[in-house]
């Protein structure tokens, strides 16, 4: 009985990660490379595709949020790259990029831009990050009581050897 529940169970994950695997093949089958893939306002976005003819050296993108860049021959042998930047107050979204290149092709791509990141201390509740002198002592000062008197509990605690 417990081999069956067993087999059962490692045919659920196996069938689980069965079904992944035409999704992550589906994922990474794009001529376009975006970086990043999440991308903050006034961060810079690179844009990479090998779409385009192998003798093509040049070719024109769009971002609906950013307006018009230009590609331009990359590391790699066959890849045009280009970037621009997110303007300040984007607000989150998706943003789609449209490549054109010769001999007439066109690729469209969409990634995500996220909200600003947060800058500066994270207010908790507690007061701000910055005052350290007094909560950290506090703070220090209830864990080592805490320590000492688990050592103090643990010491008088009687010992099963004991009679």
């Amino acid at each position: 009985m417990r081999y069956t529940h067993m087999g059962a169970g490692i045919g659920l994950a196996l069938g689980a990660l069965g079904l992944q695997i035409p999704a992550a093949a589906a994922a990474d089958d794009s001529d376009v490379r975006i970086e990043p893939w999440n991308a903050s306002p006034g961060s810079t976005v690179t844009v990479s595709t090998s779409a385009c003819d192998p003798d093509a050296d040049y070719g024109k993108g769009s971002s609906e949020v950013a307006g018009e860049f230009h590609l331009f021959e990359g590391d790699e042998e066959g890849v045009l790259t280009g970037q621009f930047q997110i303007p300040e107050g984007t607000g989150p979204g998706n943003d789609t990029v449209t490549l054109k290149c010769p001999p007439l092709t066109k690729v469209t791509e969409t990634y995500r831009v996220t909200g600003r990141p947060p800058s500066g201390s994270v207010n908790a509740g507690f007061g701000p990050a910055e005052d350290t002198g007094t909560g950290l002592a506090l703070g220090g000062g209830l864990l080592l009581t805490a320590a000492a008197g688990g050592v103090v509990w643990m010491r008088r605690r009687p010992n099963g050897n004991r009679a």
